[in-house]
């Protein structure tokens, strides 16, 4: 049950506060943001996408606000764990994204992705849960802000959950606006060398960071 300030303004403050939150930490190039982006602009799935990042989003800020993150502190093994998982899975993501910047096709959406809605969403939630950066900052940076919200803590996290709903949205959304852009195959080897390099960095850090 949600714990209601007693005025409006109380209210407002925590929603605000979480949403500021929760955009701080989501605005940033990174493998699930890239991902979001690339399925905006090819037009495939993009609702179920923005569906399954936000929803994961909820449920790791649900777990946090609710204490769990103060267990995962306790178990830093599992944090190792799905880091190296992450890290193997984002360098093999790179080296694809890398290939099709070697062989860039233009905005057009191909019959595999139109047919093949199980691997895409597969693909998302594999970005989304095999990141171990995502439970630092759901789950333990955004429910250690929450508690010092009190009573409040659960309006906090609806803030930040409404933060990932916009961003996502947005993100996929409006990808569309940029199709003149990549109507182009050189827009579309720009950005998938820049997926490439990013989720390389990314996952090289995962698998080389201190146990």
């Amino acid at each position: 049950m949600l714990a209601s300030p007693s005025n409006v303004g109380g209210v407002i403050a925590a929603l605000s506060a979480g949403f500021g939150t929760g955009m701080s930490l989501i605005v940033a190039i990174g493998a699930q943001n890239a991902f979001v982006l690339r399925q905006g602009l090819r037009g495939g799935l993009v609702v179920p996408v923005i569906l399954v990042c936000t929803l994961s989003d909820a449920i790791l800020i649900a777990a946090g606000v609710s204490g769990i993150g103060a267990v995962l502190q306790r178990w830093p093994s599992a944090i190792k764990a799905i880091a190296i998982v992450g890290g193997l899975f984002l360098v093999g993501y790179a080296i694809l994204a890398a290939r099709r910047a070697f062989r860039p096709g233009t905005l057009t959406v191909s019959p595999a992705d139109l047919t093949s809605p199980k691997r895409t969403l597969l693909t998302c939630l594999a970005l989304t849960w095999l990141n171990p950066h995502v439970y630092l900052d759901t789950v333990l940076l955004v429910g250690s802000v929450a508690a010092g919200h009190g009573d409040s803590r659960w309006l906090f996290g609806i803030g930040a959950v409404a933060a990932s709903a916009v961003w996502f949205s947005a993100l996929g959304l409006g990808a569309r606006r940029l199709s003149d852009v990549f109507a182009r195959p050189a827009a579309w080897r720009i950005l998938d060398g820049v997926i490439a390099a990013t989720m390389f960095a990314l996952g090289v850090t995962l698998l080389v960071q201190p146990g």
